[in-house]
């Protein structure tokens, strides 16, 4: 399963993108929303979790390479762990990727792809607070914030906001850009 954008490729995970995936798991900055800093170790088993994901369940984030340089450079896509809140699109990137529109430009193609492939009514985006960019992110994406949410442990208490749109809001977007 493949998704061709302008400027990147969504594909799914392969080994040679675990590097790029554990510094980014290891660093501060990046991981501070998404379950803190990760050892080598740690970042490679969370990174067995989308291709465990796409042979389970038939879908999860894609990694992300850039198609100019071939580089990884985030993660991005339709994702839906046991008791989580709904149906999320989320993302990841890599500090070096930060700033390029990537997660804007990755996150409109993975929407597409949940609703006219995956056939879902809604996406979410769980959004930490205090998580300004995501958020600009998902206002750019045509989401609006739902309010605080839940998610299930481990991350019970993280704090969290639903961002989110329904499928007739984003084909509309769609439709008038």
């Amino acid at each position: 399963m493949e998704i061709e954008t302008d400027r990147l490729l969504l594909r799914l995970p392969q080994a040679g993108d675990f590097d790029r995936y554990a510094e980014t798991l290891g660093n501060e900055d990046a991981a501070r929303y998404i379950g803190g800093t990760q050892s080598r170790a740690g970042a490679w088993r969370r990174f067995l979790q989308m291709p465990g994901a796409w042979a389970v369940q038939g879908f999860a984030m894609f990694s992300v390479v850039e198609k100019a340089s071939g580089l990884w450079v985030g993660q991005c896509g339709p994702w839906r762990p046991e008791g989580w809140p709904g149906n999320e699109v989320g993302w990841t990137f890599h500090p070096d990727a930060w700033g390029k529109g990537y997660a804007t430009e990755a996150a409109t193609a993975a929407i597409d792809h949940a609703f006219d492939a995956l056939g879902w009514d809604r996406v979410i985006h769980c959004i930490d607070p205090a998580n300004l960019a995501s958020q600009r992110v998902a206002m750019r994406l045509g989401s609006r914030n739902l309010g605080p949410g839940k998610l299930p442990a481990p991350y019970e208490d993280s704090p969290t906001d639903i961002w989110g749109q329904s499928r007739e809001e984003w084909q509309a977007r769609r439709a008038n850009a």
